[in-house]
């Protein structure tokens, strides 16, 4: 795995300053040259009772040996191993590992969700919140990552993970952006992105946002199918997604 230079981790460095006392934000720049400011870094680190509703529910699923795909500063981890779960968490961050240790994360390790390789059967749950189903980056990546993740996980395992559907917006911008992406043989919420904090800010880096339908058609064939879906009253939601037998 190729070692994220200090000046690339935007995301540790946003994490790293809120640890340390700072009020921090993080800027999210994508290729069409849109800009927003994403969520006060504040959130990575909310206990279980600021937590929404769809995510508490979410968390009553989990079971066995989990796996946390982009554990940030741990909220989710550090819940689950407090309430006796053996989690590993993983992210691509150095600095966001080295602030999950700080806060008592037992098992933390900087990995990409490209470089899992773990023997059959390590993991009862893989959990992939705060909109992490986008890791997967893109159709293609999704799946191949999704036939992985089967390999690795027991017979009745669980990935729990969170999205965004990308089509419920009214913003022109994002309008745009998903016609932009059709054109160029991309999903309509496959964004092209990096994260800027002060004067760092990561490589681009694909994230992909997906419907409901869209999910169901990424699972096919992978040895996955939908559980149920959690709803949260707005775009996001989150899928229980188990083992087809």
């Amino acid at each position: 795995m190729r070692r994220m230079p200090p000046e690339e981790d935007a995301y540790g460095q946003e994490m790293w300053a809120y640890y340390n006392g700072e009020r921090s934000f993080e800027i999210i720049e994508r290729d069409d040259g849109y800009i927003d400011i994403g969520p006060e870094t504040s959130v990575y680190f909310s206990s279980y009772e600021d937590w929404s509703p769809h995510e508490k529910k979410a968390m009553e699923f989990v079971k066995g040996r989990v796996l946390d795909v982009g554990c940030g500063a741990g909220r989710h981890s550090l819940y689950l191993q407090e309430k006796g779960f053996n989690v590993l968490g993983i992210d691509i961050s150095p600095l966001a590992i080295k602030v999950c240790k700080l806060r008592g994360l037992r098992k933390a390790e900087v990995m990409a969700i490209e470089d899992l390789k773990f023997k059959p059967e390590s993991f009862d749950t893989i959990i992939m919140m705060g909109n992490n189903f986008g890791l997967f980056g893109c159709f293609k990546k999704a799946r191949r990552l999704l036939k992985r993740f089967h390999k690795m996980t027991s017979k009745n395992a669980l990935i729990i993970a969170e999205t965004r559907d990308p089509y419920k917006t009214k913003n022109p911008a994002h309008l745009e952006y998903h016609e932009f992406n059709r054109k160029r043989g991309r999903m309509s919420g496959q964004l092209r992105i990096r994260i800027r904090f002060r004067r760092y800010a990561t490589r681009w880096f694909d994230y992909l946002m997906v419907s409901k339908d869209e999910m169901n058609e990424i699972l096919k064939g992978t040895g996955w199918r939908v559980k149920e879906f959690i709803d949260s009253g707005g775009p996001s939601y989150i899928a229980i997604i188990e083992k087809e037998h």
